[in-house]
């Protein structure tokens, strides 16, 4: 971690990519693959460790609207960037206390301890600073031999044997996770990240485990030490993204939400949807990766926490910790009540307009409008250059490394301005 003169320096010329980088360092093998990096903290717009601590009250409660302000400008510091995810994500609610909070944490951590007390039991490898790439039962439940056995005896339950077949493909994905990041030369951060994911795939049965997942929840176990924390914030980000995770043999997770990708470009760009679908692209594949673990590949790793933190800053629901917490107390997150002009500024911009416009649709999340912003960008060369939809997706893959977080969420909002007028006149 860096200290805090480096912190007061971070805000300073161009030595800020620097020190910036210096809170997630690079292997230097890795340097030259990477996309380049454009976020940098400035003062007056980023959240500062300052300005946060001073969002508190004396007995902690969070003037969220202030804080939202700010990481809408300027997006959030390294140094307390995990904190103020945890409130974005719904974990803690703005209007509870510090005693309130740490109460509450203690109860997760508990509870996090007992589940993972419980896998444990079922694979001994889990919490021992270790993860496994092979596979450890056979399709029928019979463990697999090898000095590296961890599973004893056969397993007739489905559930745990489904589990168990999966550890093994989890292992393969932690290896593979951000491996430019000096923090994953440490097999001990590797399990870590392989824990939570085996722990939340036992727990969250449903869906389970799928490949992308990783990257979700690997920046969360870089900015939160503890593994309980670090898990909870995993969960609560799941917990909007999870029906994205959720495959069949007919249908993908995503498909929602392409399907609302479809609607939007052909609302606001009908001739680039034509295109499109003469190239049999209207179902809008293309973009499923970007869905599905939001543009981590696009960007580099520091502008994709700048991005997520800026599209829950301008998505954020001030009822959403009573809505995941306290469902049947909390309002209808359907409601389009009206609410005065003071209570619709503790909600981010992308849901303020929706919530004026009547749009309650959930799907209809920010990222897709993102996408949208980048097809609209790149409108020109897909009419004038695509033949195929190989040629979309070779133009799409130009954006990686070299596409500004901040203006295409500027871009997104008015891109939902202009979808939303059109809608409404229709």
């Amino acid at each position: 971690m860096v200290g805090l003169a480096a912190i007061a320096e971070l805000f300073g010329g161009n030595a800020g990519i620097e020190e910036l980088e210096a809170f997630y360092p690079i292997r230097r093998d890795c340097l030259a693959d990477i996309p380049k990096t454009r976020f940098r903290p400035r003062v007056g717009k980023t959240l500062s460790a300052r300005r946060w601590h001073a969002a508190f009250s004396e007995d902690g409660h969070l003037d969220i609207e202030k804080v939202l302000r700010r990481i809408q400008r300027g997006g959030i510091h390294p140094s307390i960037k995990g904190f103020v995810w945890e409130f974005l994500l719904g974990c803690f609610d703005p209007n509870s206390t510090f005693d309130d909070r740490n109460q509450l944490r203690e109860q997760r951590r508990e509870r996090y301890a007992m589940w993972k007390t419980e896998c444990q039991n079922m694979v001994p490898v889990i919490g021992s600073g270790k993860y496994i790439t092979r596979p450890i039962i056979t399709d029928d439940g019979q463990p697999i031999e090898g000095e590296d056995c961890h599973v004893t005896s056969a397993v007739s339950d489905k559930k745990v044997a489904h589990w168990m077949l999966f550890l093994h493909q989890i292992g393969l994905d932690v290896f593979r996770t951000d491996r430019a990041l000096v923090f994953y030369e440490d097999e001990a951060n590797q399990a870590k990240l392989w824990d939570i994911l085996a722990i939340y795939s036992w727990v969250d049965d449903d869906i389970g485990y799928v490949q992308g997942m990783n990257d979700i929840c690997s920046p969360m176990v870089i900015l939160l030490e503890n593994e309980a924390d670090a898990f909870w914030c995993f969960e609560h980000a799941m917990r909007r993204l999870r029906e994205n995770f959720r495959c069949s043999t007919s249908s993908i997770g995503v498909q929602s939400q392409l399907g609302i990708l479809s609607q939007v470009i052909k609302t606001v760009d009908p001739k680039l949807h034509q295109h499109l679908e003469d190239l049999d692209g209207g179902e809008y594949l293309f973009a499923f990766r970007m869905l599905m673990v939001l543009f981590r590949r696009e960007f580099s790793f520091v502008d994709a926490l700048y991005l997520w933190e800026v599209m829950w800053a301008m998505e954020y629901n001030p009822n959403i910790f009573s809505l995941y917490e306290q469902p049947d107390a909390a309002l209808d997150s359907n409601s389009t009540q009206t609410l005065h002009a003071k209570e619709l500024k503790r909600y981010g911009k992308f849901q303020r307009k929706n919530l004026q416009n009547g749009h309650v649709d959930k799907n209809c999340a920010l990222s897709v409008f993102l996408v949208a912003s980048v097809l609209e960008t790149k409108n020109r060369q897909i009419l004038k250059d695509a033949k195929g939809l190989d040629d979309v997706v070779t133009i799409l893959g130009e954006i990686t490394g070299n596409l500004d977080a901040k203006k295409a969420c500027q871009n997104a909002l008015k891109i939902q301005d202009k979808y939303l007028k059109k809608a409404k006149k229709s």
